[in-house]
């Protein structure tokens, strides 16, 4: 289920994960001219029913977005006992033209949250390629009495990104995750969070950077 939106975006996460050999050489280099392509080769989870999440990447290769359709986590009031979290996880199979590699430099998320005085809600992300040891997670907290949107950007120190393998492919995974806690709220009363709104979809934005991989 390959998409194609590019609209703006939403909150965000990053990788610090040791990555196997095959480290591309120094120096921060321009996007490749040829045009990446995105498949989604899995998505599982409740905040994106099947067909609610859609990728597509920019046209100078400098980013990617998600977008999400139906991704709402809500607590309090008449809520199923599970509505209180949402998740997805997204593997993305990213076709890199020959000779270059990326890493993800930031990401920015944003979308709408109603929390309720007592309330509170928490948006978690995380990034890793396929077989990579280690994920690192990065969280933004919210608190109620709040009703509108929301947005958080995460960025990663250029000296610490990590950048896919050269010549190898991997899959590059995202999880996300909206979790709304109704606190001490007044019984019947709803809160809520979600990255989409009332108009339209909202995205997320991830950012690349790019090297070239060493001449063997």
């Amino acid at each position: 289920m390959a998409g194609g939106l590019l609209l703006s975006a939403a909150a965000a996460a990053l990788l610090t994960a040791a990555l196997p050999a095959h480290n591309p050489s120094s120096g921060f280099d321009d996007p490749p001219p040829d045009k990446i392509v995105i498949d989604v080769a899995t998505v599982n989870g409740s905040g994106c029913p099947q067909g609610s999440a859609a990728v597509a990447v920019s046209a100078d290769n400098t980013a990617f977005t998600v977008t999400y359709s139906d991704y709402l986590a809500q607590a309090g009031g008449d809520s199923a006992p599970t509505a209180y979290r949402k998740n997805c996880q997204l593997s993305l199979l990213v076709h890199v033209p020959q000779g270059f590699t990326y890493a993800v430099a930031g990401a920015d998320y944003r979308g709408f949250a109603s929390l309720q005085p007592g309330a509170s809600s928490t948006q978690r992300a995380s990034y890793y390629f396929q077989g990579s040891p280690n994920t690192e997670y990065r969280s933004h907290a919210f608190a109620g009495p709040y009703d509108d949107n929301w947005q958080a950007t995460d960025t990663t120190d250029w000296a610490q990104l990590v950048y896919a393998p050269c010549g190898v492919q991997r899959n590059f995974n995202i999880n996300t995750e909206l979790r709304v806690n109704a606190g001490t709220t007044s019984p019947g009363q709803v809160s809520f969070m979600t990255m989409d709104s009332t108009d339209g979809d909202i995205s997320t934005i991830y950012h690349l950077a790019w090297k070239e991989c060493p001449q063997k």
